[in-house]
């Protein structure tokens, strides 16, 4: 007897963007290797890539996480 069961399906209004397949999914479909998400609607999951794209612009240009270069450790 398994003691976990492993969720087929998900819950309805869960959205996510599957990077295999590049489709929007209700539910996990596919692994989670695989998707972005959950997202709160269909159209936030649609827009996935572009977000990360955004996020990943404000990552690079934050000063927090900018590292000095040596040429500014050197004499």
């Amino acid at each position: 007897m398994a003691l976990f069961k492993r969720r087929k399906t998900g819950r309805p209004g869960e959205w996510f963007y599957c990077l295999e397949h590049r489709k929007v999914e209700e539910g996990p479909e596919c692994p989670a290797k695989d998707r972005m998400g959950p997202y709160p609607s269909r159209a936030e999951a649609e827009r996935a890539m572009e977000t990360a794209r955004e996020r990943n612009l404000q990552w690079e240009n934050d000063p927090r996480w900018s590292e000095p270069s040596r040429r500014d450790d050197a004499p």
